[in-house]
């Protein structure tokens, strides 16, 4: 994926306000008003869920994600199940976030970043519908705002492949079993966590450095 692509989709922040002199007060402190925060629910599939829940988790404005299951007809599918591929569940990460911190258009640009989405059925070593990438969303606009990027990334001509990405309503949503769960952080020696999620996270961390959590 060429960088001016992940450059020219990272917004702009707003202007630094120019420096005046330092002056405050308890009770002015006091009167500003408190930034309230508003939640919403992102679910992308991009491969492993490991790889997806580190990635996310890095992020400010992201409280909590959760790996799981979703897209398939089996009630309560386990990970041998899924791993067949005749669930037609997908691994995916469900998020939870901070609107008022991140926005939805800006996960979606760490989503593309991530992975490859001009890949069908495969992340890497992945292989099988359980890897696909997918965007389930769970309103209106969160659709229109992965098809509007699809599109623009499409035509810029950013890849070599169109990009393949499903985009389905939401639906069931199943947590994967305890042991997946925060995965990468609990097991950084493992072979796969070093030579798979790793570098995406890093790769991330590069890009989007001002989007991190400090």
């Amino acid at each position: 994926m060429k960088s001016i692509f992940l450059v020219s989709l990272i917004p702009l922040l707003g202007m630094c306000a120019p420096n005046k002199p330092f002056h405050d007060t308890s009770q002015e402190m006091n009167q500003r008003p408190v930034k309230q925060q508003k939640t919403d629910t992102a679910t992308f599939g991009a491969g492993c869920f490991w790889c997806t829940e580190a990635v996310f988790s890095q992020l400010d404005g992201v409280i909590s994600v959760t790996s799981g299951y979703s897209g398939g007809t089996m009630k309560n599918p386990s990970y041998d199940e899924v791993c067949t591929g005749l669930t037609g569940h997908a691994e995916v990460a469900r998020i939870i976030f901070d609107t008022t911190r991140i926005s939805y258009d800006e996960l979606l640009q760490v989503f593309w970043a991530m992975h490859d989405p001009t890949s069908v059925n495969r992340q890497g070593a992945d292989q099988g519908p359980q890897y696909r990438s997918v965007v389930f969303f769970h309103n209106e606009g969160q659709r229109l705002k992965a098809i509007e990027q699809i599109a623009a990334i499409d035509d810029a001509g950013i890849y070599d492949r169109p990009i393949v990405t499903e985009i389905s309503p939401a639906g069931a949503f199943y947590p994967a079993e305890e042991y997946h769960r925060d995965y990468y952080n609990l097991n950084p020696g493992a072979p796969y966590c070093q030579i798979v999620i790793q570098p995406k996270t890093e790769k991330i961390r590069k890009l989007f450095a001002e989007k991190l959590k400090k």
